[in-house]
């Protein structure tokens, strides 16, 4: 069985459990314990305290992408833990903009010792998998647009080629866990298909479908259209974070019982 806690998240069931703008994800499986993102600071270190997580059991810390509200509580961790491998993408380590504030990683991270910097997929082990090198753009999340990088002392749109995703493969089953799934979701699984031949059977990520101002239809029909798709698939849907609520009522109208909300101290068993 692999046991998924959310450590942060953007909402809380439970007064107990901390909640801010970011996400954090710790897995058990049979050989690993996994911390997937860390939020936007150490106040994840609070949940798993309080949910009953030892974090310096973790063995493998997986950054998703390059910015400070998945990355923010790494180097707390690192004094915690100082063993645990964390896998980044070279590129998570750029300079990262929304607007013209900035939201790359703390670049301490970058001199950590235990950080393995990836260029593309890796396998880790039988178990454990990261890929990247989504390129598709259909149902393109629209929030993106306002996302940029620095090249060459300019801004220009980030590709989220520093983006990465886990695969977790334990007997028959197959779980997908992602952070903000910038590239689509339909893209990443995609990709997904192209080196597994099949669906997951569960993903756990946002859908970077966060918006303050009301949708336009262009941004409700690539919604809409989102769900009906990942509704024909034999998959179980975990999201929250960077979805938002109008988002998931949308989605939720479409696919039912098929999507699941997190929340800070939620847990999944598959």
């Amino acid at each position: 069985m692999i046991r998924i806690l959310t450590l942060m998240e953007n909402t809380s069931g439970n007064p107990q459990y901390v909640c801010e703008h970011g996400l954090s994800v710790y897995i058990e499986t049979r050989n690993h314990r996994v911390l997937a993102d860390t939020g936007a600071s150490s106040g994840f270190l609070e949940n798993a305290c309080s949910l009953g997580v030892d974090l310096e059991k973790v063995d493998t810390v997986v950054l998703s992408h390059g910015h400070y509200d998945h990355s923010g509580g790494i180097l707390a961790f690192s004094k915690k833990n100082p063993r645990a491998r964390i896998y980044m993408q070279e590129a998570a380590g750029e300079d990262y903009y929304h607007g013209d504030r900035y939201i790359g990683i703390d670049q301490r991270i970058l001199e950590l010792p235990q950080v393995i910097f990836l260029n593309g997929d890796a396998q880790i082990d039988e178990e454990l998998f990261l890929f990247s090198n989504v390129t598709g753009r259909r149902c393109y999340p629209q929030s993106n647009l306002s996302l940029s990088r620095l090249e060459d002392g300019k801004q220009v749109q980030d590709d989220f080629a520093h983006e990465q995703y886990l695969v977790i493969r334990e007997q028959e089953k197959q779980i997908l866990v992602s952070g903000c799934a910038h590239n689509g979701i339909l893209n990443i699984l995609d990709r997904y298909r192209e080196l597994f031949q099949d669906v997951p059977d569960a993903v756990v990520s946002g859908f970077h479908m966060m918006k303050k101002t009301e949708y336009t239809p262009q941004e409700r029909r690539v919604i809409l259209d989102t769900a009906e798709e990942l509704k024909r698939m034999e998959t179980v849907f975990y999201t929250g974070h960077c979805t938002g609520e109008p988002a998931l009522k949308l989605m939720e109208s479409v696919m039912g019982d098929r999507l699941h909300r997190i929340y800070s101290g939620c847990e999944i068993l598959l």
